[in-house]
């Protein structure tokens, strides 16, 4: 892959609206969780919501396109000056130029959820002010995002589950690499609804407590919401030191079953290994792991044996969904800018809530981090495995 800067990034979750907030509450190993209190839903489980998205009001000409996942979407846009940015770098290629490439997992469906409760009582026909396209459709997200900006180069939106806004860092770097454009928005967003809480909760993967990654006593994950955005572009021929870079992006499908991962971490291995050959560095560069880690027993087991099999025992590894909660479509997005907080701050994020590592996974050697550890940084890979084997790793750096 050729080098490409994040020349902005963003983040927002229930840590916070924003950089600040995040590093800050990562700083702390704190984490932004409570107990289910969502819409109707009744459920003894946690969550992590983004605080003011009800608050936010979308421009009268873009009205069709309300729902809560694209108000998460403009809540983050507006935040750590990213939609100045954005302009800034239409300004300089033209709108043509700049591609959009989103990932989200159930994009506006909370919107379908509401419509129905509003259904016709004799036709159960859906209320006429309900406009699937641009609400609930995969693709409204991106549609919005293209339309705020007054975007016209390419644009698409992935839902591969978890790995969705990892997938589209290498989307947007193929698109780049070929010349078809020269900067690319790219992100996830994935906002709360029913039809997530009550059918992880039905698949027996939510936990009643915070969620504990890599935990002896793990017992599922605490669904979160989120939204995260970086502009990518060429990097100059001499970066500023605190630059950082997308270096590689590795992806496979082990297709080993529809909602449990490879119980040997096989495909987790195979894009690990993919974005270090992307990247042209050896498992011994990487500084840090952002893991994957849902705090379900099969997932970490199965990323832990992966990451072991790979990297030994010689590179610090988390997970920071115990902050976060699991944010799944905005999960790769959400946590690559965590390791772009990371490479820039020195900062190894621990493992918010968990208590004991699991012996098994203790035993195979990671070098697990219960708490944080102060160190110069080089290069952070991140995980992002979804259901039905679509994984993603992606390996960021500083320019020096």
């Amino acid at each position: 892959m050729i080098p490409l800067q994040l020349t902005h990034f963003t983040a927002s979750t229930c840590l916070g609206r924003g950089l600040a907030p995040t590093l800050a509450a990562l700083d702390a190993q704190a984490n932004g969780l409570k107990r289910c209190d969502f819409e109707t839903v009744d459920l003894d489980t946690w969550i992590g919501e983004v605080d003011g998205v009800d608050a936010i009001h979308l421009p009268a000409a873009l009205a069709r396109h309300d729902c809560r996942n694209n108000r998460l979407a403009l809540l983050a846009l507006e935040t750590d000056g990213f939609a100045d940015a954005v302009r800034t770098a239409i300004d300089r290629y033209g709108k043509r130029r700049v591609g959009c490439f989103l990932g989200t997992s159930t994009a506006g469906i909370l919107q379908t959820e509401l419509a129905y409760r509003r259904r016709d009582p004799a036709t159960g026909a859906l209320p006429p002010d309900f406009v699937y396209e641009t609400t609930h459709n995969t693709y409204s997200v991106g549609g919005f995002v293209r339309e705020y900006f007054g975007l016209e180069g390419p644009a698409a939106v992935v839902s591969t589950a978890c790995s969705s806004s990892a997938k589209v860092f290498a989307q947007a770097a193929r698109m780049i690499e070929v010349g078809l454009i020269d900067a690319a928005l790219v992100g996830g967003v994935d906002s709360l609804c029913l039809t997530t809480l009550y059918g992880f909760a039905s698949l027996e993967l939510t936990s009643p407590q915070p969620c504990r990654p890599y935990d002896a006593a793990r017992d599922g994950i605490s669904i979160g919401e989120g939204a995260a955005y970086a502009l990518l572009e060429r990097a100059p021929a001499a970066p500023a030191a605190d630059a950082v870079l997308l270096l590689g992006a590795g992806e496979s499908s082990d297709a080993y079953h529809m909602s449990s991962p490879h119980p040997e971490g096989l495909g987790a291995r195979l894009a690990m290994a993919a974005a270090l050959a992307d990247a042209g560095l050896a498992a011994g560069d990487i500084g840090y792991i952002n893991l994957h880690g849902t705090a379900t027993p099969a997932n970490d087991a199965a990323e832990g044996k992966a990451v072991a099999a790979l990297f030994g025992d010689r590179v610090p590894c988390s997970s920071t969904k115990g902050a976060t909660g699991h944010t799944l479509g905005a999960a790769g997005a959400v946590e690559a800018v965590i390791g772009a907080l990371a490479l820039r701050h020195g900062l190894l994020p621990g493992s918010a809530q968990t208590r004991t590592l699991d012996p098994a996974l203790a035993a195979l050697g990671l070098d697990y981090l219960l708490a944080n550890r102060r160190a110069p940084l080089r290069y952070v890979l991140s995980n992002s495995f979804g259901f039905g084997g679509s994984n993603c790793s992606l390996i960021l750096g500083r320019a020096s």
